[in-house]
């Protein structure tokens, strides 16, 4: 059986938003949080983090289309996604 993912989104303590995709949120919000060796490299130093958003998104094909997706939309969009007045799209 496959393992379901998540897309989410992590703040930053400046206010930036991190986008990535896992099978289990808190142990990877978790890894963000402790910094190296597993956690992003981007995230590392930033803290504290915030867990903003996440969402079940179905297989690791879907989720990455959707992170890449995501991660392309600007900032606007992305805080209307958090505030719920927009959804993630359904077409990928």
């Amino acid at each position: 059986m496959k393992p379901d993912w998540f897309l989410y989104m992590v703040r930053t303590a400046r206010g930036a938003l991190y986008t990535g995709i896992t099978t289990d949120v808190q142990r990877r919000f978790s890894e963000h949080q402790a910094g190296a060796p597993k956690g992003a490299r981007s995230l590392r130093g930033k803290g504290p983090l915030t867990l903003e958003f996440h969402a079940q998104v179905g297989d690791r094909s879907r989720a990455s289309r959707l992170e890449a997706r995501i991660k392309q939309w600007p900032r606007t969009r992305k805080e209307a996604l958090l505030r719920g007045d927009v959804s993630l799209p359904d077409e990928l």
